[in-house]
């Protein structure tokens, strides 16, 4: 059935499902704790995956466990460090200062001077964040924090674009999502259990973030790849700020500032132009998330 929709809606349905998925998790913050919300999703988002990939780890080299064992690593630091900063910062600024992560992947394939204009674009938009955040408007911790997060998703996209050169499907992926659990679970277990035991709904909360925030963006992502270029890929990748701030707002009711949507806007062109006039060796700023 989805093979009829077309590869791009696909791809910007993936972008709403994990921005959604995650301002949606962002309304239990209170009770789970940051933590807590962040090992409740990954233990049902790996738990989720596995069952639906059923990954066969049978026969993978030394070398292809420790790149799972490494991007497992660079998905708990990218999902905690992004659901830390929204405790402190709009969902759509986080999300915006974040995407420096795959912009910075793109730029490092451009060798032509005059794309110089993308990074000078990028630290516009940062700066008057940081502008922003002088004038008190926002923490500046929260943009440490989402900075640190694009750090984390640079280094998700590159292990995941070298294991996908080893390894079919999204098997790798699958195993990897059960590392950061593994990673993480321990850190948010004691408040997770406490606010489960006091309210067992936060179960299937929880089982539904996963849904929205692992398997069914994979999945749309997959099947989209599988269609259009990656470059297409990677352009139609820098709506994820604007949708994050949709989802803030409708979800969160953060409503941003004229600059902090200016920055947002800049941000977004930047990644864009520097996917549409990198390298082809360049892979797509997937969702990640």
């Amino acid at each position: 059935m989805l093979d009829r929709v077309p590869a791009p809606v696909l791809a910007i349905a993936a972008m709403v499902s994990v921005q959604f998925g995650s301002a949606f998790a962002r309304t239990f913050f209170d009770e789970t704790g940051t933590m807590g919300a962040v090992a409740l999703r990954l233990l049902f988002g790996s738990l989720l995956l596995l069952a639906v990939v059923r990954p066969d780890v049978r026969g993978w080299t030394r070398r292809t466990w420790v790149g799972v064992v490494g991007l497992g690593i660079a998905l708990a630091g990218m999902n905690s460090l992004i659901y830390l900063a929204f405790e402190q910062i709009p969902i759509g600024v986080a999300v915006t200062v974040e995407f420096l992560g795959p912009l910075l992947v793109a730029l490092a394939q451009v060798r032509r001077w005059r794309d110089v204009v993308w990074p000078v674009l990028a630290f516009a938009g940062v700066a008057l964040l940081g502008a922003e955040s002088s004038a008190g408007a926002l923490a500046f911790g929260g943009l440490l924090l989402s900075a640190a997060a694009a750090v984390f998703w640079a280094g998700y996209i590159l292990t995941s674009a070298d294991l996908g050169r080893r390894l079919p499907g999204v098997d790798g992926l699958a195993v990897a999502m059960v590392v950061a659990a593994v990673v993480v679970v321990p850190i948010g277990a004691p408040q997770a259990a406490v606010a489960v035991v006091a309210d067992p709904t936060l179960l299937a909360v929880f089982a539904l973030v996963g849904l929205l925030t692992s398997v069914l963006p994979y999945s749309l992502e997959f099947i989209a790849l599988r269609r259009i270029p990656t470059r297409v890929f990677g352009v139609l990748s820098s709506l994820g700020p604007a949708i994050a701030a949709v989802a803030g707002l409708l979800v969160l009711s953060e409503a941003l500032t004229a600059l902090q949507l200016l920055a947002l806007v800049l941000v977004s062109l930047a990644s864009a132009g520097a996917t549409l006039f990198a390298s082809r060796r360049v892979p797509p700023p997937a969702t990640g998330e």
